[in-house]
């Protein structure tokens, strides 16, 4: 972030550390699994270069933390802060709801899929089709609003001066992708292609301290040493 942009509030967008199914690709959303030894070690190392005073999630800059109901959530937040209090759960941030899709492949659902006579002019596409007996695009994208505008509410006083405002948001591999395309005010099913990895850290903020110009802020400029 620019010299100039300094001050703007930001999003840090979280997502959980590896579990057992999202190791092997398993859709999971209610299936409330832990991390596992691996996806903790993700979670203290991404903790270690980019949690505490200082550092680029800054404590003392938090106004907010809003995690999701499921414990991979829950512990990945408590293992980047060391803190087991601080945060407010939401169902806003739990997974996308795979209904029958639980635990099944990519590859499973799309042969699933076939077996019921569906797609049969293009393959299924979560962000377009969404899942049988799960959500739609459009529930989700509704619960997402929905803290998007508390969240505006809360920084929206703030653009400019220093008083904390940065909030974090710790939830899964659909849901903050799903995030970052509301945010940015996209359709779900818009085209964007966007990558999270286990235990890894998105950032949104603003352009121009403009509460009206929501962005990715796709790069970090380092301050000068001198």
């Amino acid at each position: 972030m620019s010299d100039k942009d300094v001050s703007t509030p930001r999003v840090f967008l979280i997502r959980h550390g590896q579990t057992e199914w999202s190791q092997n690709f398993r859709h999971t959303s209610t299936t409330d699994i832990p991390l596992t030894d691996r996806g903790e070690k993700q979670v203290r190392a991404s903790a270690k270069y980019m949690y505490g005073s200082g550092k680029l999630i800054d404590p003392a800059k938090l106004a907010k933390v809003y995690v999701s109901p499921r414990q991979r959530a829950t512990r990945t937040y408590e293992l980047l802060s060391g803190k087991t209090d601080g945060y407010e759960i939401t169902e806003s941030l739990a997974e996308w709801h795979y209904g029958e899709y639980e635990g099944l492949k990519p590859a499973e659902i799309r042969a699933k899929r076939k077996a019921q006579g569906l797609d049969k002019d293009q393959e299924w596409e979560i962000w377009r089709d969404g899942c049988e007996g799960g959500e739609s695009p459009a529930q989700v994208s509704s619960r997402i609003d929905s803290l998007i505008k508390t969240i505006r509410d809360l920084q929206a006083p703030h653009m400019q001066d220093s008083e904390p405002k940065d909030v974090v948001l710790v939830a899964h591999g659909h849901l903050t992708r799903a995030f970052a395309k509301r945010w940015l005010g996209y359709e779900l099913s818009f085209p964007l292609s966007l990558m999270m990895e286990p235990g890894g850290v998105g950032i949104l903020s603003y352009q121009h301290h403009n509460i009206n110009e929501p962005a990715l802020l796709l790069g970090l400029g380092f301050p000068s040493q001198e």
